[in-house]
């Protein structure tokens, strides 16, 4: 017989409270057509998107945490020192290590949580969400602090057509915490290994000590280009409609509730084609309120389902209390969804 005493956390977990950061410059589609042949018609009409949001030197991706997280704590109703553990998920926080979560736990005035980074590209928040739900679950921690931020703007190749127009910067935030009742339904998340090449930096960091830098790639100038992210675009369009509509309607299963139960949908933010296609596929009902933040603030990776939940509820378009769907996909290729309970 086992010696350890179990853990007790709460009975289930929710979503108490969400914040977001958008840095403040906005960069139009004219911006990045000064460096690739393309029209604004085009960019429009392949990605919905108009305008993303770059963020300044200052506007790093622990400034820009600290501000979402604080709206976060506040929304929540609980003081900074409440918080038991941190999570970032990010591809963009340019240190190996120490991980960013330790930064932003100090600045936001957390004490001593746990605190650390993941690597889960575009569906890092549902992963975070996820890891936050079973430590108050398990009793580890009683409120659990989820940023998705990125800094997308230093990893962008400006003079690649396929992906110069996609990315912008920004960083989400929700506190989760106990709950007497189900408002975080089961997660549905998984990854496709095989698939790992169809999104991916362009260069190893390794090849910058010790590599061969006469096989890195160059820009215009002649000049050593920085590592970015790159991608097989329709390869990823084809799996992300066809597959993700799977995996959304999976979630629901799992959750018990069906289409006409949702109020909300709030996939990741990567292309407005993509996000109207799942519409279609999981036919959802015209009263279920969809988030289209892609057209004014691009794809934000791990930042974007947070950032969407934020704006629709601070617009009046979702309100607490609503039943979401939210589903995020990409490099890895990973994929989580879930149905929550807005804040």
């Amino acid at each position: 017989m086992s010696k350890i005493k179990p853990s007790k956390g709460a009975p289930y977990a929710r979503i108490l409270g969400v914040g977001g950061y958008r840095p403040t410059r906005v960069v139009p589609n004219e911006v990045i057509l000064e460096k690739i042949d393309s029209s604004d018609e085009w960019i429009r009409s392949r990605s919905g998107i108009a305008t993303r949001h770059w963020a300044s030197p200052e506007e790093t991706v622990a400034a820009m945490s600290v501000e979402a997280s604080g709206k976060a704590i506040a929304d929540a109703g609980i003081d900074p020192e409440q918080i038991g553990a941190v999570i970032v998920s990010t591809v963009s926080h340019f240190k190996q290590t120490p991980a960013v979560a330790t930064e932003i736990a100090d600045k936001i005035g957390a004490g001593k949580p746990a605190a650390f980074d993941i690597s889960a590209g575009c569906a890092g928040f549902g992963y975070g969400l996820t890891l936050a739900k079973g430590m108050i679950v398990e009793g580890s921690a009683e409120y659990v602090l989820v940023i998705g931020v990125e800094r997308l703007s230093d990893l962008t190749d400006l003079e690649d057509r396929a992906t110069a127009f996609l990315f912008g910067d920004g960083a989400g935030a929700v506190v989760v915490g106990p709950s007497d009742e189900p408002h975080i339904g089961p997660s549905v998340w998984g990854s496709e290994g095989d698939k790992s090449e169809t999104i991916k930096q362009t260069v190893p960091w390794n090849e910058f000590h010790g590599g061969d830098v006469s096989k890195l790639p160059l820009n215009e100038q002649g000049e050593i280009k920085f590592p970015a992210i790159t991608q097989e675009g329709q390869a990823v369009f084809r799996w992300a409609v066809f597959e993700m509509a799977k995996v959304a309607q999976q979630a629901l299963d799992a959750a018990g509730i069906s289409a006409d139960d949702l109020d909300v949908f709030i996939p990741h933010q990567a292309n407005m084609r993509i996000i109207d296609s799942m519409v279609k596929t999981l036919k959802l009902p015209e009263h279920v309120t969809v988030a289209r933040d892609v057209e004014t603030t691009g794809n934000t990776s791990a930042a974007s389902i947070p950032l969407a939940m934020e704006r629709l509820l601070a617009t009046g378009k979702a309100k607490s209390g609503d039943t979401a769907l939210v589903i995020g996909f990409g490099a890895g290729l990973v994929y989580a969804a879930t149905v929550v309970t807005l804040p």
